[in-house]
């Protein structure tokens, strides 16, 4: 693995762009948004928190449905946090304006907020960010940059890194384990099938336990929607 300049646009198939809505501070970058090109897989770590940000609990919806997504917007300034319903409002009309501005399915779109607790966002702002961020989307560098500086709040630095490495099997899956253990993840787990004989012996090679007091059960809801795995 080797570390590279760059950020979020860093990897191929990502566009970020940034600008200045006003939402709390006049001339300052505070918003930006990121765009997949594609429908990606997503996967997230959550506060235990009791009390929960209208963010959180609009991403959580998303990634514990199994995702896919296709945008993050986020904003600096206000955080969106101890705002009840009305906050949760916001996050659905700033999910439908990316809809509106890009055609990603309100449903796919991620958000998130930084900056003081207890406001309520100006949702005209956001709106009139995310229609000027959408034409302005780009995979540069220098795009994934402004990205990064514009949701910095007390931060002296923008926070971005990005690496590059060869997928090796083995060496790839146990530095993901090593980062995720670094993140304070204490246990994670798989599901294999018994017909897949190479999967299985690779998942005991790089030491997963193979649980034999398990039983795994599914209910079918939908016939017409279940894809077969021969």
């Amino acid at each position: 693995m080797e570390i590279i300049t760059g950020g979020v646009t860093a990897a191929k198939g990502f566009q970020a762009a940034a600008t200045a809505a006003g939402i709390k501070y006049q001339d300052r970058m505070d918003m930006a948004m990121i765009v997949s090109e594609a429908p990606a897989a997503v996967a997230g770590a959550f506060t235990t928190n009791v009390v929960q940000a209208a963010p959180v609990k609009w991403d959580k919806k998303i990634v514990a449905g199994e995702g896919p997504a296709r945008a993050v917007v986020v904003n600096a300034g206000i955080a969106n946090a101890c705002t009840g319903e009305e906050g949760m409002g916001y996050c659905q009309k700033t999910a439908e304006a990316v809809e509106g501005s890009l055609g990603i399915p309100a449903g796919q779109v991620l958000v998130a907020s930084t900056g003081v607790i207890g406001m309520q966002l100006p949702m005209e702002k956001l709106a009139a960010g995310i229609q000027a961020m959408a034409p302005s989307l780009s995979g540069t560098k220098e795009q994934g940059h402004q990205a990064a500086c514009a949701i910095m709040t007390t931060d002296t630095k923008p926070k971005e890194a990005a690496v590059t490495f060869e997928i090796g099997g083995k060496d790839m899956a146990v530095k993901a384990m090593k980062a995720l253990q670094a993140e304070g993840i204490n246990k994670v787990c798989l599901i294999a099938f018994k017909k897949n004989e190479v999967g299985n012996s690779f998942w005991k090679s790089v030491g997963w336990t193979f649980r034999e007091d398990l039983n795994y059960y599914d209910f079918v809801l939908n016939d017409e929607n279940i894809t077969i795995f021969q």
